[in-house]
């Protein structure tokens, strides 16, 4: 049976999604078939402005609406403390424990050689340079939290910011004098072995960030 070209043509498009199988897709398909059609012009809007209406916030790489993001332009945040997480759905879980009142940078993945992915695709480099900057116009950035995943990728990411960080204060690089008293930090308990920070309750993150150790 050939089916309709702008069904087959969605049930293709529905494939290329992380988890979607053909079964699903399909079924996702003909359930958007019965939607009413107003419903169906809102849910089409919406994919439309998912990236035209969004932006990178210029200094922690948040999705965001206006850049810089809210949390960046929030005066009550306390500027001294940066959590490093890899994704912008890791900095959601975080605000939902009410718990972390500091900054954020997003890294929009971990170091992986078998998927290519390297340092330099990730922004890494931007951290560290807004670290340096910190030092430099007097808002020191005191503690580094890396918050990437407790699992394989994500240990050797924290590994290498961590490293890029013991550089930047041993070089100095032009710092002001006093300023290598950077505390990094790591997520501790709490976060199982092998989970991502997306997944976790808000308990769970709340005792992660309390029990954070020197890294």
């Amino acid at each position: 049976m050939n089916l309709p070209r702008p069904i087959r043509k969605l049930i293709e498009s529905f494939e290329k999604l992380p988890g979607i199988g053909p079964k699903t897709a399909q079924r996702l398909t003909f359930y958007l078939l019965h939607v009413p059609q107003d419903q169906l012009d809102e849910f089409a809007q919406s994919l439309t402005s998912l990236k035209k209406a969004t932006v990178l916030c210029s200094r922690c790489f948040n999705v965001a609406e206006t850049d810089p993001c809210p949390v960046c332009q929030d005066d009550r945040r306390d500027k001294t403390v940066i959590c490093v997480v890899e994704q912008p759905l890791d900095v959601l879980a975080l605000e939902k424990t009410n718990h972390y009142q500091g900054l954020y940078h997003v890294l929009h993945g971990a170091i992986s050689p078998l998927n290519n992915i390297g340092p330099d695709e990730l922004y890494i480099s931007q951290f560290v340079s807004r670290v340096k900057k910190s030092w430099q116009n007097g808002a020191a950035v005191k503690e580094v939290i890396l918050g990437t995943n407790a699992n394989m990728e994500g240990e050797a990411t924290a590994m290498y910011i961590k490293n890029q960080l013991n550089s930047l204060m041993v070089t100095g690089d032009g710092l002001p004098a006093g300023k290598a008293g950077l505390r990094v930090t790591r997520l501790g308990q709490g976060l199982p072995t092998g989970g991502d920070l997306e997944y976790a309750d808000e308990v769970t993150l709340s005792r992660a960030l309390e029990g954070r150790r020197k890294y």
